[in-house]
């Protein structure tokens, strides 16, 4: 791990813990230790098995869609390579910075740089299809039940539902007439160029012009040959999110609490798409506010700090030695190939 690089994963590390310290500290009280007396550790084991589960599920996921463009890629060398891209997504900002890990070993394994950007570039399309259609399910099939997190994220959850549809329509749209996306995001940079007071701007144009064709392409190439892949994807990318949202109840299960499955599913909406947004490495401090202003209205104040401890270390703290784990494969393959 370059100097860099071990910088920002002991900045992500201590500001998560910093925040966790003082979440405890506002919660642990003489109630929590009895409430744990109740609780079966083997739930505990069975979430993080559920975790690992997910993440096999995401590989299966790179597996299907390269599979759809014609390429064999090993299962195992998919699941290392999901393994290493945790790492880099833990100490960049937001959780989506493992893209170019993810393209790398794709290439290592035969796929051409081109259809390697395109399986990863879809893969996040494929999040925001699903992440979409889950806010939309909770809006119009369940009323009343979101609204019971407050106010507030609720707003948040309609305006965040409203951009990623805009969004996906605005890119379906494009795989016929890229023109039109082209035009709109040369109009936002010309106008944000105005507002900065920057003449110079062709650099940022013409990046746009080349990222808007192999967006194109990338969507067209699995439209004309990659049908069965993309679906298959989808359907991994909503079991991915499904296990991963249904793993605070597990943990609560083990805490002795009752599952709160609909809940968990909206809460972790909310927090997936805000940990989205490139705010802190790994999202680290963000999440674990979020996870406890969200999840104290319905787990006794007693329990919230224990629970969120719990589940940042199954969803954060263990992605960080899994990251190492898949990190030291590569290395020790790279080095193999060096002599």
């Amino acid at each position: 791990m370059k100097k860099n690089e071990k910088r920002w994963l002991w900045v992500s590390l201590g500001f998560s813990l910093l925040v966790l310290v003082v979440i405890l500290f506002f919660t642990v009280d003489a109630n929590t230790f009895a409430l744990l007396q109740k609780g079966d550790p083997l739930f505990f084991i069975l979430a993080l098995l559920i975790h690992i589960l997910a993440m096999c599920v995401w590989a299966l996921r790179i597996k299907w869609m390269s599979w759809g463009l014609g390429y064999q890629v090993p299962l195992l060398h998919c699941i290392n390579l999901v393994f290493a891209n945790l790492l880099v997504a833990a100490i960049t900002p937001s959780q989506a910075g493992g893209e170019p890990v993810r393209v790398h070993e794709l290439y290592k394994a035969g796929v051409k740089v081109g259809d390697a950007t395109a399986i990863v570039i879809t893969e996040r399309i494929l999040d925001g299809f699903v992440l979409g259609l889950g806010g939309a399910f909770f809006m119009l099939v369940l009323g009343s039940m979101w609204q019971q997190i407050g106010s507030v994220y609720s707003y948040f959850l309609y305006a965040s539902w409203i951009m990623m549809t805009a969004i996906a329509l605005l890119f379906l749209y494009s795989v016929k007439n890229p023109l039109v996306l082209k035009r709109f995001l040369l109009r936002a940079t010309r106008y944000i160029g105005k507002i900065r007071k920057k003449s110079r701007m062709e650099k940022y144009e013409q990046m746009i012009d080349r990222e808007v064709d192999n967006f194109h392409n990338t969507l067209s190439m699995f439209i004309s040959k990659g049908k069965t892949g993309l679906f298959l994807g989808l359907l991994c990318s909503a079991c991915f999110w499904f296990l991963e949202a249904i793993i605070v109840s597990v943990i609560l299960i083990g805490l002795g609490q009752p599952p709160i499955v609909v809940e968990s599913l909206i809460i972790q909406l909310i927090i997936a798409i805000i940990m989205m947004i490139p705010l802190t490495p790994g999202g680290s401090g963000i999440a674990e506010i979020l996870f406890t202003s969200m999840y104290s209205i319905f787990v006794p104040t007693s329990l919230v700090g224990i629970l969120v401890v719990l589940w940042r270390s199954i969803l954060y703290y263990s992605n960080i030695l899994l990251g190492l784990l898949g990190s030291l494969v590569i290395v020790r393959r790279e080095a193999a190939d060096g002599t």
